[in-house]
């Protein structure tokens, strides 16, 4: 692990310390999620085992953060971060008096205590058992704000993830009438193929191919319905970099003229899209950009026709603050990077959406993505 990425992380995890101090938060405890990715840079699926990273408030009457994990993780985690005290505990132990005595050792046990959002209901219940004098909230009430905020590494690893997911656009492009017969589910492996030959490593998400019909659901995701020649095809797809996603749309019509209107529709889309990321700048708020989007789209007529808010903030997590969403007055900072997306959906007919990722700079934005955005 190089010194750069050491101090990435223990960077962040100071920040976290000090986050947690400020908003009178005793602690926070992790368990393989994005957040303790963010905090340590070791990325783990979940399991019926405890593992548990427990990060004091800055200046608390203890140690720093430790990992508390299975004794057979003992060696990746001493390598792969940079956390100086690891605790391990045995299959065969039972680990809830350990988890007890910890929380006793860091003084936490009647503290105001946040846990991971996404932690297993077993896991909060045997800390509930363990500090049972504790106040509980979640961890993204403290740690929101610092991952919204995007750090150099982070940005560089978006970049590229973003510059793999255009070149498959190219590629898709090319692919042109061939792609009329191939069913949805076939387009969405052949794209994931792309990207990973591109650079990205295996979809950061499920692909949505929607066809026809199918792409008026913005949440689709793909089937065994075949392409047809002139038909619009709504592509979200994106891949990831060093743990960090793209996440990017096109509509785009293979072998054939599109329906009557939809021109028209597209380019509605791509207007209100333009929109938004004018939009963008540091001070303006998530609800300006979305209503940026929307007033394009409701002066064409469309208004009922797009059901959905027009971005998410994209991080380790595909969806993470901040939302781009009428009501949501946060203001933007630099650093922040979130998707623009608006779209006009037709029930049985067809839909259309255009989506790139875009980085609050200090004077405005930086599009994460450039591949074309017409549908031919």
């Amino acid at each position: 692990m190089s010194d750069e990425i050491e101090d990435v992380h223990a960077d962040r995890r100071e920040r976290a310390a000090s986050r947690l101090r400020d908003v009178d938060v005793d602690g926070l405890i992790c368990f393989p999620s994005r957040t303790l990715e963010y905090l340590t840079g070791f990325a783990a699926e979940p399991d019926e085992r405890h593992f548990l990273f427990v990060v004091p408030a800055a200046d608390h009457a203890c140690d720093g953060p430790v990992l508390f994990v299975p004794r057979l993780y003992e060696s990746q985690v001493r390598t792969e971060t940079t956390v100086a005290d690891v605790r391990t505990w045995t299959d065969g132990d039972d680990p809830t008096e350990a988890v007890r005595d910890l929380l006793a050792e860091y003084g936490l046990r009647d503290g105001r205590l946040l846990v991971d959002d996404t932690m297993w209901a077993r896991f909060t219940q045997n800390l509930r058992a363990a500090a049972p004098d504790a106040t509980w909230g979640l961890a993204s009430d403290a740690i929101a704000p610092l991952r919204a905020r995007k750090d150099d590494t982070e940005l560089a690893a978006m970049r590229a993830a973003a510059a793999a997911a255009d070149a498959a656009v190219t590629d898709l492009r090319c692919l042109g009438a061939d792609a009329v017969g191939m069913t949805e589910t076939e387009l969405a492996d052949w794209i994931v193929d792309r990207m990973e030959e591109r650079g990205g490593r295996g979809a950061a998400f499920g692909p949505i191919v929607g066809s026809g019909p199918n792409g008026a659901k913005p949440h689709h995701g793909h089937g065994d319905r075949e392409i047809g020649a002139g038909e619009p095809v709504v592509c979200d797809f994106g891949t990831r970099v060093d743990g960090y996603p793209s996440d990017q749309t096109r509509t785009l019509v293979f072998g054939g003229d599109p329906p009557e209107t939809y021109a028209e529709i597209h380019e509605v889309v791509r207007e209100a899209q333009a929109a938004a990321v004018d939009a963008v700048e540091p001070g303006a708020t998530a609800a300006a950009v979305d209503r940026a989007a929307r007033t394009v789209i409701e002066d064409a007529g469309y208004g009922d026709a797009f059901v959905h808010r027009t971005g998410h903030g994209v991080g380790l997590d595909v969806h993470e603050e901040p939302y781009i969403v009428a009501g949501n007055d946060r203001a933007l900072e630099p650093g922040m990077v979130f998707s623009v997306e608006p779209g006009i959906y037709l029930d049985g007919r067809f839909g259309c959406r255009i989506e790139d990722l875009v980085v609050v700079t200090d004077d405005g934005c930086e599009r994460l993505n450039e591949a074309d955005r017409g549908w031919r």
